[in-house]
């Protein structure tokens, strides 16, 4: 019996130890579930904060994708535009070469840099190059004089023409495929009957008193009654006006508009005049006196492929 309070004690103070050891591991736990609620409440801030970038990425991604749709719409649209600029491209230039062509089988001498000698179709399919005395080179059909005969000095390219020159070397076809306007293709037309006697219908008058040449109104307006049966008196009056404002558009104002005081039936009236001067410096028409007349020097002959 007297060991009984020993084994009470000792017992006593194992249970001390191990509630004291429990109570250690409590402590523990109670720390290591704190640090779990604060890494919970970081892991939901973050997982907050991923929400909030997720929904700006995704409407970022759905602005990238409006416009991405625009790009696409912008370079369809610009393809289009590119292949009909290609096109209107491949059209114009096969207008020159023919245009070209037609000069050259006329005579013509051209700058070898406006000429593509690979593409123009001419009779013979070759063309010669020769050097004037300015020192540029041309082409031209193989012992083709200058039409205009004059001796030595420069035949213009397509490019150097002012434009109503252009327009007046074309065919009734082509014309009406360049020029949708009427008083435009009436101004090219006038200007042609000047300078080509085989027109026939010549309104011009040669002039006088630093006058090259001139047309009156009145006859202009009865000339274009004749090139467009049909139109009355009152549009052709309209035309007259209109086409004179296109010759002088398109001549880039070599010619001009000048009033003079005529007399018909013992009355005096005013009418207008389009008037060409001598001093106008019209390609082609205005010679250089001062240049020597020399001939062409040959340089070769380039033939088609």
């Amino acid at each position: 019996m007297s060991s009984l309070p020993e084994c009470g004690e000792v017992d006593i103070e194992i249970l001390a130890e191990t509630i004291e050891h429990l109570q250690e591991q409590n402590r523990h736990l109670i720390e290591r579930v704190d640090t779990l609620e604060d890494d919970l409440e970081q892991t939901k801030d973050e997982l907050e904060g991923l929400e909030t970038e997720k929904a700006a990425l995704q409407e970022t991604n759905e602005h990238l994708r409006d416009r991405l749709d625009d790009c696409e719409q912008e370079t369809t649209r610009l393809d289009a535009l590119t292949d009909a600029a290609r096109k209107r491209s491949g059209v114009n230039k096969q207008r020159i070469e023919e245009l070209q062509a037609r000069e050259l089988e006329k005579g013509a001498h051209l700058l070898t840099e406006t000429v593509d000698h690979h593409e123009i179709d001419i009779d013979g399919d070759h063309l010669e190059r020769i050097t004037k005395d300015d020192g540029h080179s041309y082409y031209r059909l193989p012992e083709s004089d200058d039409p205009l005969d004059r001796s030595g000095s420069v035949a213009l390219a397509h490019g150097d023409l002012l434009p109503i020159q252009q327009l007046s070397r074309m065919d009734e076809e082509m014309l009406r495929s360049t020029a949708n306007a009427l008083p435009t293709r009436l101004a090219a037309k006038l200007w042609k009957a000047r300078t080509d006697s085989s027109v026939g219908d010549n309104p011009w008058e040669a002039g006088c008193k630093g006058i090259k040449a001139y047309v009156k109104a009145s006859d202009l307006k009865h000339w274009i009654r004749r090139q467009e049966p049909g139109t009355s008196e009152t549009y052709a009056k309209k035309l007259v006006s209109r086409t004179i404002d296109a010759v002088l558009d398109l001549s880039n104002h070599r010619v001009a508009v000048r009033k003079r005081t005529e007399r018909k039936n013992g009355l005096e009236y005013t009418e207008r005049r389009l008037v060409l001067p001598t001093d106008a410096e019209i390609p082609g028409e205005t010679p250089n006196a001062s240049e020597p007349d020399q001939a062409p020097e040959t340089t070769g002959v380039h033939g088609q492929p």
